[in-house]
């Protein structure tokens, strides 16, 4: 019986660091960010992240060009499940990709 218990217990760890050491990065500053459902302006917007905040980027992709605080680039970042910002907009300190690519 310990044997069963004993996966559960080493699986809800692993997965709470894995969240916790996601590296966040904030949006430019005194700006509300359209989150969109793809990778491109012609996506519709899910949600609007209030001037700010911060982002969680899992992979980028290439889309729509855009031109933001932070240069003008055709790489968006993927923040969560069909949820994409153009990195225009994102401090990451670099004018390229940050992480893998989606996909």
């Amino acid at each position: 019986m310990s044997d069963d218990h004993a996966p559960t217990i080493l699986a809800e760890p692993a997965a709470t660091t894995a969240t916790a050491s996601a590296p966040r990065f904030p949006i430019a500053p005194g700006a509300a960010l359209n989150v969109r459902s793809g990778p491109g302006t012609g996506y519709g917007i899910v949600r609007t992240l209030p001037a700010g905040s911060s982002v969680t980027i899992y992979c980028q992709t290439p889309g729509t060009t855009v031109t933001g605080p932070y240069g003008t680039t055709k790489i968006w970042d993927n923040i969560g499940s069909g949820e994409y910002v153009s990195d225009a907009y994102v401090h990451t300190g670099s004018d390229g990709y940050v992480t893998g690519r989606c996909g």
